[in-house]
């Protein structure tokens, strides 16, 4: 029985695309994807995929992606000698589309590098829509090549390319077979936090947790047969952790302040003596790493590490002091969340779950249809809201090409110089007001009414985007990481709601068969 080929639109147009550094490649021929019948489902799931496929394709958004990697992977200020060879450069190009694929796929999945990879070894419908399926052997990347993937390109290269396929959702509706250009007058703004992926952070937990990290570092460089006298790193944890359970246990005694500050006076000579023994586990290794089995670079993330821990551990040791023994408290600003996190921050939400929530602050536009246009992640500051309004509307304006006609958000975006900015501006006012009478009268006004309705959808647009996409909580580690996979969320999520927007070729199909 002769094989069925598949070629995607795509496969030959992006050898022949407009970027003038990309050399055209052939893609490889991949089996056709079987006809499945009878499971509503699977085809829910397929359909979306093969039309995110069709968008790729039309808008160019693939092509644009490679030809930003090409300019991340080798600048235009490149010696001659370090760039790519012709052959190196095709086998990038294929790389970079693949990357691109597979980021989306993952996002829409929801899945780790581990659980992607073993969904692209299992299923034909992924192997074709991340391009690693061929005739004679199906070649799935690993997680380790995933992980690379995802941090192909940084954010500042993905913000153009988001941008990219709005415009293109506007200016071309017919070319990505859209039935309305998509509407991108007017943003519907609002903020929330993007929690990460930590404990709550309770005091003396931090000194647990620098104990343990620390002594096992020591016990790595002990294992390469670096020793100096001391107890088992092992007992030092035992000791930290029979500390933790008195400690909250302390809560349920008759004088329980006194015994928080008996054990943690305890936890606190621990800590002193674990620091001092990581110290000198840390210069004997700096000194004799040639004596292990590591390399420079590998002893370099151990060191990286120790300095880490040990940098840190002074001020978590004072903030528990302060506020179990002083008894005073500290200010968030200078409050430490995390050891692994450190650019983290109180935010005050005052919800019913959830008081107060850590994480960052996390910006977002919304346009009527649902696509976010514009999203930013603080990571030094936690800005209040009024204070976002206008460097997000300068910053849309400037990524969509247009001057907005209207602009919607709650009352914590209300403020008398954003009434002025955009009054400044010729843009519709649609932000709910914080004075009673002032709301009273703009009720009265339908326009603004109809905002205020819309308005409030886009707080369920932040929970599929925060749930669906990004994944409750968020994997990612550090910000430069979880700022890329937001990124990638906003990719992936506008995509997905593009190619749930009605089609030309379905309705005029529609029209014919009635």
């Amino acid at each position: 029985m002769d094989i069925l080929l598949a070629f995607n639109e795509l496969d030959y147009n992006l050898a022949s695309s407009l970027m003038s550094n990309i050399i055209p490649f052939a893609l490889p021929l991949t089996p056709i994807l079987p006809r499945v019948v009878g499971n509503l489902d699977y085809t829910q799931e397929r359909r979306p995929l093969e039309r995110i496929n069709q968008l790729l394709a039309t808008s160019d958004l693939e092509a644009q992606f490679i030809q930003a990697s090409l300019g991340h992977r080798q600048p235009p200020t490149t010696a001659p000698a370090d760039r790519m060879t012709p052959k190196q450069q095709v086998r990038f190009q294929e790389h970079s589309r693949r990357a691109l694929r597979c980021n989306i796929a993952r996002a829409l999945l929801q899945v780790d590098y581990r659980g992607l990879a073993v969904r692209l070894a299992d299923s034909p419908l992924y192997q074709w829509f991340c391009a690693v399926g061929e005739l004679e052997v199906i070649q799935v990347p690993s997680k380790s090549t995933l992980q690379r993937y995802d941090a192909w390109v940084p954010t500042e290269t993905l913000r153009p390319i988001m941008d990219q396929l709005l415009r293109a959702g506007r200016d071309e509706a017919p070319k990505l077979q859209l039935l309305q250009p998509l509407d991108l007058d007017r943003l519907f703004l609002d903020s929330t936090c993007l929690k990460a992926k930590i404990h709550f952070p309770v005091d003396w937990v931090l000194l647990r947790d620098g104990t343990r990290t620390v002594m096992k570092a020591v016990s790595l460089i002990r294992q390469q047969g670096l020793k100096q006298r001391m107890e088992s790193p092992e007992k030092f944890i035992r000791r930290m952790n029979g500390l933790c359970i008195a400690m909250t246990q302390a809560r349920r005694q008759p004088a329980s302040k006194k015994q928080r500050k008996r054990v943690l006076r305890s936890m606190k000579r621990v800590v002193h003596a674990v620091a001092g023994h990581a110290r000198r586990y840390r210069d004997l290794l700096d000194r004799e790493w040639a004596r292990t089995q590591w390399s420079r670079k590998q002893t370099e993330q151990v060191l990286k590490r120790l300095d880490g821990m040990l940098e840190q551990l002074p001020a978590a040791i004072t903030q528990a002091h302060e506020r179990i023994i002083g008894e005073r408290p500290v200010k968030n600003a200078d409050k430490m969340l995390s050891l692994y996190e450190p650019d983290l921050h109180v935010i005050v939400r005052g919800k019913a779950e959830a008081e107060v929530e850590f994480g960052n602050l996390l910006l977002l536009s919304e346009s009527p249809a649902g696509l976010i246009a514009d999203f930013q992640l603080f990571q030094d500051r936690v800005p209040a809201d009024v204070s976002l309004l206008p460097e997000s509307v300068e910053r849309a304006e400037q990524a969509l090409g247009q001057k907005l006609k209207g602009v919607g958000a709650d009352r914590g975006f209300d403020s008398q110089a954003n009434r002025a900015c955009l009054e400044g501006k010729q843009i519709y006012n649609g932000i709910c007001p914080k004075a009673p009478e002032t709301l009273k009268q703009r009720l009265k006004q339908k326009k603004f009414v109809t905002a205020q309705r819309r308005r409030a959808q886009t707080e369920g647009r932040i929970g599929i985007l925060k749930n669906n996409f990004l994944g409750r909580p968020l994997r990612a580690k550090g910000f430069v990481n979880r700022e890329r996979a937001v990124a990638w969320a906003v990719l992936a999520h506008n995509l997905w709601v593009m190619a749930r927007l009605p089609q030309r070729q379905v309705k005029e199909k529609q029209r014919k068969a009635a």
